[in-house]
């Protein structure tokens, strides 16, 4: 890994009231550590003051929705820091789903289509804007157990392409590393592409490699014990990227919930 972790600055300016916010919309946040929330807090504070952050026409972005959004893309990043982010430039929110039109890359190489197409986000490019599905959002927080969230899927595009190249291949940190991650991930890539059952993945992984690590992302922070009993090698290589092990934390966390009740 290219980057060196540095512990976000400890602060007191994440206001009570979003603690409550968090705890209502984003289901993970009770898996946290208070360490691990106070670096999620920093990180999303930046996120907040450093980024641009937009409305579709027509719609009222507030200052809770914008914690929402930065709360789990900070997530993704903590066991990293703030450097994965910096080629975001500005966070777009539009209500639900919004339908692409025009001529662009088809699902084929070197094919183009110019058919509607519904999508709750989007990170188009490497310096371009971000669009962000806000009732994908709230759904997405608040069940995790679904594996998918659109914030975790395109924060990872942003990571992905800090090479310039959306090509599925994150930072890694040497040849070795690299070359079990092309290893591990093509073998996984190739399966779905082939049509092989793997509950934890979504089909849509099989689009091209880029949406493969961006689908592989999703499954690792939100069903993690699921993605290591299933797909541990994957899990493995995703954990070396992200430096975090969240089947651990689930897996804790479970254990300290009280026993249900008969």
């Amino acid at each position: 890994m290219f980057w060196r972790r540095r512990r976000p600055p400890a602060t007191e300016a994440f206001a009570p009231r979003w603690r409550d916010l968090l705890e209502e919309r984003m289901a993970l946040w009770a898996q946290l550590d208070p360490g691990e929330r106070r670096d999620l807090e920093a990180t999303a504070l930046w996120l907040l003051a450093t980024k641009r952050w937009e409305a579709s026409h027509g719609f009222t972005l507030t200052q809770d929705m914008r914690v929402t959004i930065a709360a789990q893309a900070s997530l993704v990043v903590l066991g990293l820091g703030r450097d994965p982010y910096r080629i975001v430039s500005a966070i777009v929110v539009h209500p639900s789903t919004v339908t692409l039109r025009g001529e662009r890359a088809g699902p084929v190489p070197g094919t183009v289509t110019q058919g509607p197409l519904p999508i709750l986000g989007q990170a188009s490019d490497e310096r371009g804007p971000m669009l962000i599905a806000w009732d994908a959002v709230l759904r997405d927080g608040a069940h995790p157990e679904r594996g998918m969230n659109v914030v975790h899927h395109e924060f990872a595009h942003k990571i992905d392409m800090l090479d310039g190249y959306a090509d599925g291949v994150p930072p890694l940190g040497d040849r070795v590393t690299r070359r079990r991650w092309d290893e591990v991930c093509g073998a996984t890539f190739a399966s779905l592409r082939a049509g092989r059952d793997h509950p934890v993945l979504r089909s849509y992984g099989a689009v091209n490699l880029a949406e493969h690590f961006a689908v592989a992302t999703e499954a690792f922070f939100n069903r993690p014990v699921d993605l290591v009993d299933h797909e541990p090698d994957l899990y493995g290589v995703l954990a070396d990227v992200y430096l975090q092990d969240p089947a651990a934390r689930a897996r804790r966390w479970e254990a300290s919930r009280p026993p249900a009740g008969p």
